[in-house]
């Protein structure tokens, strides 16, 4: 696919298929994800992929169980129903956290942390891999999305796949064939987030 199209339709995919994702398409994103930039080129990153069906399941305990603690009291009152993009996109959220167990794919994208939990920069070293993966997975067809509920349960999940100490799990990715259909999704016009030489100064493209 050319780089723009790429770009321009990769979104948040939370409804995926339970069909299997092969080892060599799996390979070939997370390779993509290492051919990103970091601080000194020092590459601190790992990638744990997760398939293990029990493994899921606990997972997706946790998840769940941080989506109500994280959302639910957010959107106590507001309905899930109707057109209005944030329903639909609570009715994705809530569809993910419900049935990450059958996710064929969880990627956990971590970083040498010294054992300091939030080390500052780590993201810079991370997540420019992570939209590396998440372009890469879009050009084959794959559907991702970028979440870090997990982290609600950052000590049990780091236990439960062995990651050992001085290694913090940045995000989480669900990846598989996605039910929806990619395309551009709405943003606000650039001209509208794009200052110059000065904060509030505008220009017209």
């Amino acid at each position: 696919m050319e780089l723009y199209e790429v770009i321009y339709t990769l979104r948040a995919m939370r409804r995926l298929k339970t069909d299997l994702v092969p080892d060599e398409l799996i390979w070939k994103v997370i390779e993509a994800a290492t051919r990103a930039p970091s601080g000194g080129n020092r590459q601190p990153w790992r990638f744990l992929v997760v398939t293990d069906a029990e493994k899921k399941a606990k997972i997706g305990e946790w998840y769940l169980d941080g989506w109500k603690k994280m959302y639910g009291p957010a959107t106590a009152g507001t309905s899930m129903e109707g057109d209005s993009p944030f329903a639909r996109t609570l009715r994705s959220a809530d569809h993910l956290a419900n049935n990450i167990k059958d996710v064929p794919v969880l990627v956990f994208p971590i970083v040498e942390s010294g054992g300091v939990a939030g080390v500052s920069g780590a993201g810079a070293n991370i997540f420019p891999a992570v939209q590396n993966l998440m372009l890469a997975a879009r050009a084959e067809g794959l559907g991702t999305t970028l979440t870090t509920l997990h982290r609600t349960h950052e000590a049990e999940t780091r236990e439960l796949l062995g990651v050992p100490d001085g290694f913090e799990t940045m995000a989480m990715i669900p990846m598989g064939w996605p039910k929806g259909k990619f395309g551009a999704g709405p943003r606000r016009p650039v001209e509208e987030v794009t200052y110059w030489d000065s904060w509030g100064e505008t220009r017209e493209r």
